[in-house]
Order: C-alpha cells, then sequence, then structure tokens
C-alpha cells in the first residue's frame, strides 16, 4: 500500500537446507511502530536480516516505501533510508562514542522530519555526550545501546529496524531506552521494534506481528489485542 514504510509478502526464507520462514507477511505503516515479538527461534531476527539484504528471500518480496528491494545488496537498501540497531548492539569498541557516529553519517535526505547529525544525537543522549571522546568499549551496557541507537539515527533513517533493544539491560536503563523509542515515534519515524519482551511491546507499539515457528500467527493492531486479549501463552510461552 502507498501509506507502508516497509511490507513484506509471502517471504519464504532459508538457511541452508533449514527452512525458518514460511510465507511471512507483514506490513509497517509510514510513522507507525510495529512490534514484532516471537520466541527464541521464532524467525523475528531472520526477518530483519531479509529486510536489510543479509539473506535473500528464495520466495516472496519485500519493499520499502513501494520499491522492492530483494537481490539488493544491504548498502543499497541502506540508503532507500533503512537503519538497523542489532542484537547485542555490535559497536566499534576501539573508537571513541564520537567517532562511533561520525562513520555511520548520512547526508539527510528529503521529506524526514528531522535531520539527524553529531550535534543532535549527542543532544538526545546526554550521557554520549558526557563520553563523547571515551572510547565505546569502556561504555556501560546501557551506554552502548544508546551509541547503537545514536550510530542508527547518524544514517537519517526513515525505517528504523531494533532487534531486542532491551536485551540484557537493567530495569531502569530499559525504561530509558523505551522512552527514547517513544520520542523517535513521536518525531515521525517507522519503526520495527523486535523484542521478547511483550510488555514493553505491547506498551509502545500501534501493530503488533507474533511469529510462531516462523509463521505470522497474529497481525493486529496493538489496542484491539489490548481490548480484546490474546492469548501470549500460547504463541511466546507466557503464562
Amino acid at each position: 500500500m502507498a501509506n507502508d514504510a516497509l511490507a513484506l509478502a509471502g517471504v519464504d526464507a532459508f538457511y541452508g537446507d533449514s527452512h525458518v520462514l514460511h510465507g511471512v507477511s507483514f506490513r509497517c505503516g509510514a510513522g507507525r511502530l510495529l512490534g514484532l515479538l516471537g520466541r527464541n527461534g521464532a524467525g523475528k531476527t531472520t526477518s530483519i536480516n531479509v529486510i536489510v539484504g543479509l539473506l535473500p528471500p528464495r520466495h516472496g518480496t519485500v519493499a520499502i516505501y513501494g520499491t522492492q528491494v530483494v537481490g539488493w545488496p544491504p548498502e543499497t537498501i541502506a540508503a532507500q533510508g533503512v537503519a538497523l540497531v542489532p542484537q547485542g548492539r555490535r559497536i566499534f569498541r576501539s573508537l571513541t562514542v564520537r567517532e562511533n557516529l561520525a562513520v555511520a553519517a548520512r547526508k539527510p535526505r528529503g521529506g524526514l522530519p528531522l535531520a539527524w547529525t553529531l550535534e543532535t544525537v549527542l543532544s538526545a543522549f546526554p550521557r554520549l555526550r558526557e563520553r563523547r571522546d571515551q572510547f565505546a568499549g569502556i561504555l556501560s551496557g546501557g551506554e552502548q545501546q544508546m551509541l547503537a541507537i545514536g550510530r542508527a539515527l547518524m544514517a537519517n533513517p526513515g525505517i528504523l529496524l531494533m532487534d531486542e533493544p532491551s536485551e540484557g539491560l537493567a530495569p531502569q536503563i530499559v525504561a530509558e531506552v523505551m522512552a527514547t523509542i517513544r520520542r523517535l515515534k513521536e518525531q515521525g519515524l517507522s519503526i520495527v521494534l523486535v523484542e521478547q519482551n511483550a510488555k514493553l511491546a505491547f506498551d509502545v507499539a500501534d501493530d503488533i506481528v507474533i511469529l510462531n515457528s516462523g509463521r505470522v500467527v497474529v497481525d493486529a493492531p496493538a489496542a484491539e489485542l489490548r481490548r480484546d486479549g490474546v492469548e501470549l501463552s500460547q504463541h511466546l510461552g507466557i503464562y
């Protein structure tokens, strides 16, 4: 659809002979936050890898702002306005905070609600400003996660993919990260939030997709699921 920032349709993906995604279809509307949920091995990170071009699907399509990108290299997909905050953060530990941000800088494209520069990222993350000349490897886990988010924003994306941003963080730091995600959503970014913590995702998401064994088993507005209820224990192992 014309107002979709991201759309997957009928995606089958394999690792070798292992069939991981089975006809996966979902959409992230422009300016909306999609919570992508599922237990370990459900296909969440595989879906992200397909979107960014790290794993070409055997079947199906991936569209960014209506443009089909299957078969495109990751750097070309990134140039379409897609940025990833990867699971495990994957910052450059031997570079300073400032250098980590600078290497990801990309000129803003037209139509973005906010242009991200070194100054605007440091303003959004005051803790990073305090540590801008320190090596990233000595930052705390929470500070490294903020740096990973800031680095992704330096690419001035229209679509932000976030893979398990709360993983391994203390509750207070998780609250800070989620507050940042809310601010980004309010600024008009289209966000796909991969989370195992269903409560966090339901608190911020406009729409929810739940994967189970590589298949979409729930695809609905978050408000509808909150109102009508969803059997999370069946799909996520939550009791």
